[in-house]
């Protein structure tokens, strides 16, 4: 399918607001793919803003996002930013008719996703967000594998990332409660939540019962003080959150994410899945570019394990590659309006929620309930966000 516009058969011209390293894969990516070029970007740290300018040859350098939208003539515009500017930065670039891939989370809370999806609908624009993980080869291996009924219908999860000492940077605006919206849950936890839910078919949940830590953080441990994205603040998050998910139909997820516990060193995520006829688990070990993927099989005292081996996932590449080919067919805009994101911001809400109250909350059923699943396809001035 084409990606050049509609319009003039130019190719899309895109922009991209942030330029920490979730901002340079949507750059890396828009300046690769056929169809898109990329034509400006925005964020307030002036070396890296002119270097990665001289890098793709770029003329339009902003520092400020609202320059950079009012400048017009965009196509598309990916928001790569910390997230309580997600909500402005989109809705300002829908209502000025572009369309707009944000990254993860969507926003720091439904409400806000919801004005996001509301202008999506408002400007008859496309929006999506960057749940890249799910992009992984693994994980699509994963999802083909129960496709094909190879462990039946799955029934429970465990699903995590966890790390020894990952919080992003104590001090920053990862760790500011008003600025992030929470802690790892919100951060990496998104990821969890998204893959989960893709491998089980989008089972709506129900309710959430959770809890949350915050023990390390708050004295100094687990992560290096900030440097440029230092905003002085205290350690306001949790370091650690656990979940129960009920899901219609029956199903349930424990999905368990840290920054920082005493636990084996590094990274690890991934999902152990019971289904009826089967099972399986995929455990991903220090960004690993493909995890450790096994099928459990058999019947009885009969069994049939089986590992496999999948190769690596186009992560970034393939999300901006997807939200181009959406943006190219003007007649299913409407099908991708963020609703899925914003559902996963209604079950983080509700964690939240749960934990504060000490007690299961219940999730009632919405209009972005039905919101088509994402394909399996192989403030003024923004600063960077990481991955």
């Amino acid at each position: 399918m084409s990606t050049r516009s509609e319009t003039s058969g130019r190719p899309l011209r895109a922009g991209v607001v942030g330029l920490g390293w979730a901002g340079q894969q949507h750059m890396a990516a828009y300046d690769a793919l056929p169809g898109v070029e990329l034509v400006a970007i925005a964020g307030m740290e002036d070396g890296p803003r002119a270097e990665l300018g001289e890098q793709y040859g770029l003329e339009r350098l902003y520092r400020d996002w609202k320059d950079l939208v009012a400048d017009g003539d965009l196509d598309v515009v990916s928001v790569a930013v910390p997230t309580f500017l997600h909500a402005p930065i989109a809705v300002g670039a829908l209502d000025a008719g572009i369309h707009v891939l944000s990254e993860k989370p969507i926003a720091r809370t439904a409400a806000e996703a919801e004005t996001m999806v509301d202008a999506a609908h408002r400007a008859g624009r496309v929006l999506e967000v960057a749940f890249n993980h799910r992009r992984r080869g693994d994980i699509q291996a994963l999802k083909a594998a129960i496709d094909a009924g190879q462990i039946g219908r799955p029934y429970h999860a465990r699903a995590v990332w966890l790390r020894r000492a990952g919080i992003p940077a104590l001090g920053s605006w990862f760790t500011n409660r008003e600025m992030a919206g929470g802690g790892p849950l919100i951060d990496i936890g998104v990821h969890v939540l998204d893959y989960a839910l893709h491998l089980f078919g989008e089972p709506r949940v129900v309710a959430v019962s959770a809890v949350t830590h915050s023990e390390l953080g708050v004295r100094g441990r687990g992560g290096a003080t900030a440097s440029k994205q230092h905003v002085g603040s205290a350690y306001e998050v949790e370091d650690l959150a656990s979940l129960l998910l009920r899901l219609e139909g029956g199903g349930s997820i424990v999905l368990e994410t840290s920054w920082a516990a005493y636990r084996p060193a590094g990274d690890e995520f991934g999902i152990t899945l019971y289904g009826t006829e089967g099972g399986a688990d995929l455990r991903v070990v220090d960004y690993a570019p493909s995890g450790e993927l096994t099928i459990f099989t058999g019947d009885g005292e009969q069994i049939e394990d089986i590992s496999v081996t999948a190769d690596p996932g186009r992560g970034h590449l393939a999300v901006v590659e997807t939200f181009l080919e959406h943006v190219a067919d003007p007649s299913g805009w409407a099908n991708w309006d963020g609703a899925l994101a914003l559902e996963r911001a209604r079950v983080i809400d509700a964690a939240y929620e749960s934990a504060r109250i000490g007690a299961e909350v219940r999730l009632a059923p919405s209009h972005a309930a039905t919101a088509p699943a994402q394909p399996d396809r192989a403030a003024a001035g923004a600063t960077t966000k990481g991955a």
